[in-house]
């Protein structure tokens, strides 16, 4: 890809258009922040995941017969209308966090692109092996309030198919979880107050997702266990880190102990 990248440079060094930008230095700057951020591109990988899940939503239907995702406490958990507003702003989250990384920190880019990438690309091959949707939406819903109407469009666009594990609270996660190991935002002058606020947006997200009657517990339940798995494709297990710490402690402790015996010899 890099290979690609250097390519279309040196012909764009060439061309009229680069004759063009030298002309006009604010061209010049937009060029200049395309080729030095030019690794964003791998976020053309997401295209992958509307055009496969809009097929299985035509294919996986309540003709063709479905696995439900419900328990008694699904039940228990009230509809609120309200929970469409975190509900919609995970759009905003995921995309203004993605931004955050690409002009930040181009590892911690590549890690939470890989991070969203793997699991929902896992969700979808779930649900092509095991077919799953819910029936437990509510089947009357007024026009009382513009929430109530938002809830009734979302409802209209996007079926109870294809639910397991739950792709909001999932990425949700990711994206919470890279928040947090970003040094630049430790760093950053507010960055605690954008780790807190992180911190309730996902709950508050992977919530809606339950009283909107969107996902089951089971399919956020699904989420956090994907999430757990594809974080040791990233970041490595935490139970691996501990028996490293462990190591070198021992390592530590034996080097001490050597030291000791040679001064007493000594």
């Amino acid at each position: 890809m890099g290979k690609f990248w250097n390519s279309l440079y040196q012909k764009y060094r060439g061309s009229k258009l680069y004759r063009y930008a030298e002309e006009h230095p604010r061209w010049k700057r937009f060029f200049e922040i395309l080729y030095r951020y030019r690794y964003g591109n791998v976020l053309w990988i997401g295209i992958i995941y509307p055009i496969w899940f809009k097929s299985l939503e035509s294919r996986i239907t309540v003709s063709t017969g479905y696995h439900i995702m419900h328990t008694h406490m699904d039940d228990l958990i009230p509809f609120c209308e309200w929970f469409i507003v975190p509900y919609f702003l995970w759009f905003i989250y995921i995309f203004a966090g993605l931004v955050y990384f690409m002009f930040t920190n181009k590892e911690d880019f590549y890690k939470v692109s890989l991070f969203l990438f793997i699991g929902m690309i896992a969700s979808l091959v779930i649900c092509e092996i095991y077919p799953n949707g819910t029936d437990f939406r509510p089947a009357y819903l007024s026009e009382k309030n513009i929430f109530m109407i938002m809830v009734k469009n979302l409802y209209r666009v996007d079926t109870p198919t294809n639910v397991f594990p739950s792709i909001h609270a999932y990425n949700s996660l990711c994206m919470h979880i890279a928040l947090l190991k970003s040094k630049e935002l430790r760093a950053a002058r507010y960055g605690k107050f954008v780790r807190y606020f992180s911190c309730f947006l996902c709950i508050f997200i992977c919530i809606a997702t339950l009283v909107l009657k969107q996902h089951s517990v089971l399919d956020v339940g699904g989420a956090i266990l994907l999430c757990f798995i594809t974080y040791g494709f990233v970041y490595g297990y935490p139970s691996f880190a501990l028996g490293e710490y462990w190591e070198k402690k021992s390592e530590g402790k034996e080097t001490n102990t050597m030291d000791k015996e040679v001064n007493r010899i000594g």
